[in-house]
């Protein structure tokens, strides 16, 4: 697997950030997490005047083959129908990109139908879906170092195009199935906490989901020892979707880009990052809790605090992306109030 050089970001302006925060008109601490964003931003910038330059959204879709376990309620043609719907225009990803002026890239990384020919699709296809990690490992070596370099790549032409703020989502059915599995594993807590209703799974679904879950860990213990490394963890469970998010966020930390992450399946790839590189998680934004059971526990353990709370569940990156407009905010405010000297007001703290 390619390596990465990620560093924390340098406090060695910490001090200055934060007094400017504090000598902005308004009491101490008063703006509350937006304070916190904009220390955030301004140390992974390394400026006092951070700045939001040309949000990319990457949309990474794939299938699965643990799909064809019944694991979830959607069947898989709706991952390819989905995708081509993104290119209309007509997905909720598309509005939220709309609204908050994202640049979107939509890439097949192993969509199980042919969009070569879609207009709007970024064709890098490792496979027509995974193999099924039910029976074995859902993916090679070599065709996770594949995904991994999609997300590279796609970071690299986005900060070359200008951006310094990426957001990930995915498209992919029965993708919850993998995130459940690596929040059990890498987070120590036990497979039935992690095992939500993905798409909108009954009872007795989420029952079987769990089973075919549960065998598959079972399977991939007895296969690959319960000392396994997270780098083989990521491959026997993940997606190419999810491979692909992963490598994103890694480049992305690399780069000193902040990374917006999204609900319970981005928050996987990020959980799986920050396994593999720690520095990774100072980058790292999350947008929202969702709806979808295990996530806010994923979030607790991971020690990330959400910036929104909607009951949503959809993915795509929606959650993420709605919550541009507190990142905005936040950088509006330290670049945009004006301090109690300018303002001849008096400082009273």
């Amino acid at each position: 697997m390619r390596t990465f050089s990620i560093t924390k970001p340098d406090c060695g302006l910490k001090d200055k950030i934060q007094q400017k925060i504090d000598n902005l008109n308004k009491p101490k601490g008063s703006l509350g997490r937006l304070e916190e964003l904009a220390m955030q931003l301004c140390l992974i910038q390394q400026t006092l005047t951070p700045e939001l330059r040309r949000p990319t959204h990457f949309l990474f879709g794939a299938d699965h083959g643990i799909e064809r376990e019944g694991v979830s309620v959607s069947p898989r043609q709706v991952t390819w129908q989905q995708m081509i719907n993104f290119t209309r225009g007509g997905g909720g990803v598309n509005m939220f990109c709309r609204q908050h002026g994202f640049d979107l890239k939509i890439v097949d990384v192993g969509v199980d139908y042919d969009l070569s020919n879609v207009e709007g699709i970024i064709d890098r296809k490792i496979a027509r879906g995974t193999d099924n990690f039910l029976h074995r490992p859902a993916m090679t070596h070599e065709q996770m170092d594949r995904a991994i370099a999609v997300g590279v790549e796609m970071v690299d032409k986005a900060v070359e195009e200008g951006s310094n703020i990426i957001c990930c989502g995915e498209m992919g059915i029965a993708n919850t199935s993998p995130s459940s599995i690596w929040m059990s594993i890498f987070e120590i807590i036990p497979l039935a906490e992690c095992v939500g209703a993905g798409a909108g799974l009954n009872s007795e679904g989420i029952s079987h989901k769990y089973d075919v879950l549960s065998q598959a860990v079972q399977h991939f213990h007895a296969t690959m020892g319960l000392t396994a490394s997270t780098e083989e963890t990521i491959r026997y469970f993940g997606g190419y979707e999810m491979v692909a998010a992963i490598g994103a966020m890694l480049r992305a930390a690399e780069r000193h880009v902040a990374v917006m992450v999204d609900g319970f399946i981005m928050s996987a790839c990020a959980l799986a990052a920050i396994r593999l590189y720690p520095e990774a998680f100072d980058y790292m934004i999350f947008g929202h809790v969702g709806d979808e059971g295990g996530h806010a526990r994923m979030l607790h353990e991971m020690g990330a605090r959400p910036l929104l709370s909607l009951g949503l569940r959809l993915g795509e990156g929606t959650g993420a992306l709605c919550s541009y407009a507190v990142i905005d905010s936040a950088v509006r405010m330290i670049r945009e109030m004006n301090n109690f000297d300018n303002a001849k007001i008096t400082k009273y703290f």
